[in-house]
C-alpha cells in the first residue's frame, strides 16, 4: 500500500477556505445562524501567524482565523482550531486558551474558539481550560466537533447535500481503511460516485475529488482500476468532470506540493535545531538573530550553520557571523 499520508494540513485548509459556510452550518449551527453571511467573511492568516509566533507554540496543522459579521451588525473573529493529527495531545485545551486570550489582547475583538477533533480516541474530548488559585479563576469553554461521532452516522452523511459531509466521510474512511486496501477502494469509488449523484457543480466535484484523492491513497494497481472505473462512468453518464488528463495534472501538482512541504519541513527543522543549540550554549538568542535564520532557505547552508554553532565560542561571534555572511555555502564557509 502507498505510504499513508498523515499531513492532512493542505486538504483540510483548502476545504475550509472553499466551504467555510457549509462547514459552519454542519459543524457549528449555533454560530452559523449568528453570522450575517450576506456581508461575507475574511481569512486572517497573517494575524493568526503573528499570534502563534509570539506565543512560541510552533506550527499547528490547520488553524484558521476568520473575520465575520454578526447578525446584530457587530464584528466578530472566529478562531477555528483544527486538530487533525490523529493523536491525543495533553496541552490542547491550554493552547486553545492561549490562542484565545492572545488574539483578544492583541486585536481587542470578540473571539470565538472552535475545535475540530479528528483523532481516533472516542474518550478524548477537550472542551475547557481552567486554572484557579485563591479565588482567582480563568476559564475558557469552547464548542467541539468530534469527527469520530459521525462514524455511526455514515448513511446520514452520504445523504446530506452539504459538501462538508463529504469531507468528514473521506476523513473517517481514511482512518478506518488504513490497512484494508480493498475496502478503501470500495469507499473511494463510493465517495467519488456520490459526488455525481449529489448533483454538485463541476468545480465542486473536482475540489471534493481532490480532497478524497489526497486522503484515500491506493496501491498503484487499485488506483489504475479506479481511474478506469471513473472514466467508464463518465462516458456512460456523458460527463467529463474528472478526466485522466485533469487527474494526472492534479496528482503532479500534489506531488510538487508534497516536495515543497518536505523542503519546508527540513528547513524549519534545521532552523529550530540551530536556535535550540544556541539556547543551550548561550541562553536565549536575540529575536533579530532568529529572524535572520528564518530568512535562510538553502538546506546545505543551514546544515553548515548547525555544525558551526556547535563549536562557536560566543553568542556575539555567532551574531556577527550571521549578520555578515552571504549565506552561500562556499562564501560563508560554514561547512
Amino acid at each position: 500500500m502507498t505510504a499513508e499520508r498523515n499531513d492532512y494540513d493542505s486538504p483540510w485548509k483548502e476545504a475550509l477556505e472553499r466551504y467555510f459556510p457549509d462547514f459552519m452550518a454542519l459543524g457549528f449551527p449555533t454560530a452559523y445562524v449568528g453570522i450575517d453571511w450576506t456581508r461575507g467573511y475574511e481569512f486572517l492568516d497573517k494575524e493568526l501567524q503573528q499570534v502563534v509566533r509570539d506565543a512560541e507554540l510552533g506550527r499547528r496543522l490547520a488553524d484558521k482565523l476568520v473575520k465575520v459579521w454578526r447578525v446584530d451588525g457587530e464584528e466578530a473573529w472566529v478562531l477555528i482550531h483544527l486538530e487533525v493529527q490523529g493523536w491525543v495531545e495533553a496541552d490542547f485545551a491550554q493552547r486553545m486558551f492561549v490562542y484565545h486570550y492572545r488574539l483578544f489582547d492583541r486585536y481587542g475583538k470578540p473571539v470565538v474558539s472552535l475545535a475540530v477533533l479528528g483523532d481516533e480516541n472516542p474518550h478524548w474530548r477537550p472542551c475547557e481550560y481552567r486554572q484557579a488559585l485563591w479565588g482567582c479563576e480563568a476559564r475558557l469553554t469552547f464548542p467541539v466537533l468530534k469527527l469520530l461521532d459521525y462514524a455511526a452516522r455514515l448513511a446520514w452523511l452520504e445523504q446530506n447535500p452539504n459538501p462538508f459531509a463529504v469531507v468528514i466521510l473521506a476523513h473517517l474512511q481514511a482512518q478506518a481503511t488504513r490497512h484494508a486496501p480493498a475496502t478503501r477502494y470500495a469507499w473511494k469509488w463510493r465517495l467519488v460516485r456520490g459526488l455525481y449523484e449529489r448533483g454538485y457543480a463541476r468545480q465542486d466535484v473536482l475540489e471534493l475529488f481532490r480532497f478524497i484523492d489526497w486522503l484515500l491513497q491506493l496501491p498503484a494497481e487499485l488506483e489504475q482500476q479506479l481511474q478506469h472505473t471513473i472514466t467508464s462512468y463518465e462516458e456512460a453518464q456523458k460527463m467529463t468532470y474528472i478526466t485522466s488528463v485533469e487527474r494526472m495534472s492534479r496528482q503532479q501538482g500534489m506531488q510538487q506540493g508534497m516536495q515543497q512541504g518536505l523542503q519546508q519541513g527540513m528547513q524549519q527543522g534545521l532552523q529550530q535545531g540551530i536556535v535550540a543549540v544556541l539556547r543551550v550554549r548561550f541562553g536565549e538568542p536575540p529575536a533579530s538573530l532568529v529572524q535572520r535564520l528564518e530568512d535562510v532557505e538553502d538546506l546545505e547552508t543551514l546544515r553548515g550553520m548547525l555544525r558551526w554553532v556547535l563549536t562557536a565560542e560566543t553568542l556575539a561571534a555567532v551574531t556577527q557571523r550571521l549578520a555578515s555572511a552571504d549565506f552561500a555555502p562556499e562564501k560563508a564557509d560554514l561547512a
